[in-house]
């Protein structure tokens, strides 16, 4: 299987297509929404995340995405111009969409919840008009989320993506974010998912994000034969996410698993951006899967002990702190990735 590889040449590391929003995240922890009454604001959105996280580990990312044409809309722009992240082909919404919010509720250290507001969403509102083929040949990688691919026009305009991504050699990196808003049916889910994921040259999710498109594709749900069908089409890695019981990573014939770190969760959410970021950064730093794997899981740990995910997000030398403080105290092998070669 072909290795995957970035042009050093192109100034961008990552340009990501996807939502934008803002978390509300309660302040006084472990009661329901009813009960709280105070929230802090973030910047959110899962691939907003995974750009802050990686301009925070020194990677350069730009973004296309619709925002609100209001003082939300001047809040993600400038979240993302104060984390380095371009903004130059962020969009204001033209016909009253929103910037979509999300309230979460932190009911216990491992059970969470989160409730979006999504109707008339901005970013669903990206068109294909506001996808450009210099932007994307700028970049070594482009990552499409799954959002993105819930509704039109913004469903076009990441296959518009896609296309210019194969013609022009970026490779593609398909992270599939699930979420129910905006979906009609699963067989919905299925077409678009499997689409998507047959271009990408990497693709990231659960276990359940996998089964929502394999089902249709009368595919059994194991690791395995998930990640030879996908392997079969492009992908060069695939990299299935179990929760707790950790991570594995899929490349040719080789699979790499790895366990979470040891920490004192404050959420269940946020940690598969801190994964997907420390990953991909790994990957373009040209690391072997093993030292990318660890990093991801480092960080994940990191983020579900953290109140909020994009201001949380860990510098490298946060990253690389915590693991050795938890080697020194669990032990070498405490979470390190394990190789198995199959047929």
């Amino acid at each position: 299987m072909p290795r995957l590889s970035f042009d050093p040449a192109r100034p961008y590391d990552l340009v990501l297509l996807g939502r934008a929003a803002i978390d509300f995240n309660p302040v006084d922890y472990f009661q329901t929404l009813a009960e709280s009454t105070t929230f802090k604001k973030y910047l959110g959105g899962s691939p907003a995340n995974i750009a802050v996280g990686l301009a925070r580990l020194g990677k350069k990312c730009g973004f296309f995405c619709r925002v609100s044409d209001d003082r939300f809309g001047d809040y993600v722009v400038g979240e993302f111009e104060r984390e380095g992240v371009d903004t130059s082909r962020i969009r204001r919404c033209e016909h009253g969409e929103k910037i979509g919010l999300t309230f979460t509720e932190i009911l216990s250290r491992d059970e969470s919840s989160i409730l979006m507001y999504r109707n008339q969403i901005a970013d669903l509102a990206l068109e294909p008009r506001d996808i450009d083929e210099e932007y994307i040949g700028s970049a070594k990688a482009l990552l499409i989320s799954g959002t993105a691919l819930a509704q039109s026009p913004s469903r076009e305009a990441a296959f518009k993506a896609i296309v210019l991504a194969q013609r022009l050699g970026t490779p593609i990196v398909f992270d599939i974010d699930y979420r129910p808003y905006n979906w009609i049916n699963t067989d919905e889910i299925a077409v678009y998912y499997a689409r998507a994921a047959e271009a990408a040259d990497v693709i990231l999710g659960s276990r359940e994000e996998y089964d929502l498109t394999e089902s249709l594709l009368g595919l059994p749900g194991t690791d395995e034969a998930t990640a030879a069908y996908w392997q079969g089409k492009n992908a060069k890695i695939v990299v299935i996410k179990h929760g707790k019981r950790g991570s594995t990573a899929y490349t040719g014939r080789e699979s790499y698993s790895i366990k979470p770190f040891p920490v004192q969760a404050l959420k269940s959410f946020g940690g598969g951006d801190g994964y997907a970021s420390a990953f991909l950064f790994g990957l373009f730093e040209g690391w072997d899967i093993q030292d990318c794997l660890e990093l991801g899981s480092a960080s994940a740990s990191l983020l579900v002990g953290a109140h909020g995910c994009s201001c949380f997000m860990p510098t490298l030398e946060e990253v690389r702190a915590y693991i050795a403080q938890c080697k020194a105290t669990y032990g070498e092998m405490v979470a390190r990735a394990r190789r198995k070669e199959f047929v």
